[in-house]
Protein backbone atom coordinates (compact mmCIF):
# COMPACT_ATOMS: atom_id res chain seq x y z
CA UNK A 1 0.00 0.00 0.00
CA UNK A 2 1.48 3.52 -0.99
CA UNK A 3 1.19 6.12 1.93
CA UNK A 4 0.63 9.79 0.94
CA UNK A 5 2.11 12.18 3.72
CA UNK A 6 -1.06 14.77 3.98
CA UNK A 7 0.19 18.18 5.62
CA UNK A 8 -3.65 18.48 7.18
CA UNK A 9 -4.45 14.77 7.58
CA UNK A 10 -1.25 13.01 7.91
CA UNK A 11 -0.20 9.21 6.73
CA UNK A 12 -2.58 8.55 4.16
CA UNK A 13 -3.49 5.92 1.51
CA UNK A 14 -2.68 7.30 -1.98
CA UNK A 15 -6.45 5.98 -2.91
CA UNK A 16 -7.85 9.17 -0.90
CA UNK A 17 -6.24 11.42 -3.15
CA UNK A 18 -6.14 12.78 -7.13
CA UNK A 19 -3.96 14.51 -8.81
CA UNK A 20 -4.31 17.49 -9.81
CA UNK A 21 -1.45 18.00 -12.25
CA UNK A 22 1.29 19.82 -12.54
CA UNK A 23 1.96 23.18 -10.37
CA UNK A 24 2.52 25.59 -13.36
CA UNK A 25 2.10 29.82 -13.67
CA UNK A 26 -1.56 30.38 -14.99
CA UNK A 27 -1.91 32.98 -17.92
CA UNK A 28 -4.04 35.69 -17.78
CA UNK A 29 -6.97 34.06 -20.17
CA UNK A 30 -8.13 37.79 -20.93
CA UNK A 31 -4.61 38.79 -22.76
CA UNK A 32 -2.62 35.21 -23.47
CA UNK A 33 -3.53 33.84 -26.82
CA UNK A 34 -5.88 30.81 -27.37
CA UNK A 35 -2.86 28.79 -28.16
CA UNK A 36 -1.40 29.98 -24.93
CA UNK A 37 -4.37 29.06 -22.71
CA UNK A 38 -5.01 25.82 -24.47
CA UNK A 39 -0.87 24.56 -24.05
CA UNK A 40 -1.94 25.63 -20.12
CA UNK A 41 -4.84 23.61 -19.75
CA UNK A 42 -4.23 20.27 -21.55
CA UNK A 43 -0.63 20.00 -22.04
CA UNK A 44 1.44 18.92 -19.26
CA UNK A 45 5.73 18.17 -19.65
CA UNK A 46 5.74 14.67 -18.40
CA UNK A 47 9.19 15.75 -16.96
CA UNK A 48 11.78 12.78 -15.76
CA UNK A 49 12.61 13.46 -12.32
CA UNK A 50 11.30 15.73 -9.55
CA UNK A 51 7.81 17.30 -10.42
CA UNK A 52 5.67 19.55 -8.26
CA UNK A 53 2.27 19.32 -8.34
CA UNK A 54 -1.21 19.62 -7.13
CA UNK A 55 -3.19 16.79 -4.90
CA UNK A 56 -6.74 17.07 -3.52
CA UNK A 57 -7.82 15.02 0.00
CA UNK A 58 -11.21 14.24 -1.04
CA UNK A 59 -12.80 13.41 2.34
CA UNK A 60 -11.23 16.55 3.65
CA UNK A 61 -11.86 18.67 0.28
CA UNK A 62 -8.00 19.58 1.11
CA UNK A 63 -5.84 20.93 -1.67
CA UNK A 64 -2.21 20.90 -0.78
CA UNK A 65 1.18 20.33 -2.63
CA UNK A 66 3.40 17.24 -3.66
CA UNK A 67 7.01 16.68 -4.73
CA UNK A 68 7.61 13.44 -6.65
CA UNK A 69 10.03 11.94 -8.35
CA UNK A 70 8.76 10.40 -11.64
CA UNK A 71 11.35 7.98 -11.95
CA UNK A 72 11.01 6.32 -8.62
CA UNK A 73 7.62 7.49 -7.46
CA UNK A 74 8.51 8.78 -4.47
CA UNK A 75 7.22 11.29 -2.43
CA UNK A 76 9.80 13.66 -1.70
CA UNK A 77 7.90 16.09 0.07
CA UNK A 78 4.51 17.78 0.47
CA UNK A 79 3.35 21.13 1.99
CA UNK A 80 0.10 23.33 2.50
CA UNK A 81 -0.74 25.79 -0.97
CA UNK A 82 0.13 29.06 1.31
CA UNK A 83 3.92 28.10 1.34
CA UNK A 84 4.13 28.66 -2.74
CA UNK A 85 5.80 31.74 -3.91
CA UNK A 86 2.69 32.36 -6.14
CA UNK A 87 -0.48 32.08 -3.83
CA UNK A 88 -2.90 33.07 -7.04
CA UNK A 89 -2.25 29.26 -8.46
CA UNK A 90 -4.37 28.26 -5.81
CA UNK A 91 -7.18 26.34 -7.36
CA UNK A 92 -9.76 26.86 -4.22
CA UNK A 93 -9.39 30.68 -5.53
CA UNK A 94 -9.70 30.30 -9.12
CA UNK A 95 -6.20 30.88 -9.57
CA UNK A 96 -4.68 27.62 -11.25
CA UNK A 97 -3.79 23.76 -11.12
CA UNK A 98 -5.41 21.33 -13.45
CA UNK A 99 -8.43 19.78 -12.42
Amino acid sequence: MKIMPCPLNGPRNISEFVCGGDVVDRPNPTECSDERWADYVFMQDNTAGIVREWWYHVATAYWFIAERNTLTEEIVRTYPVNELKHPQDDPGTNGGGQS
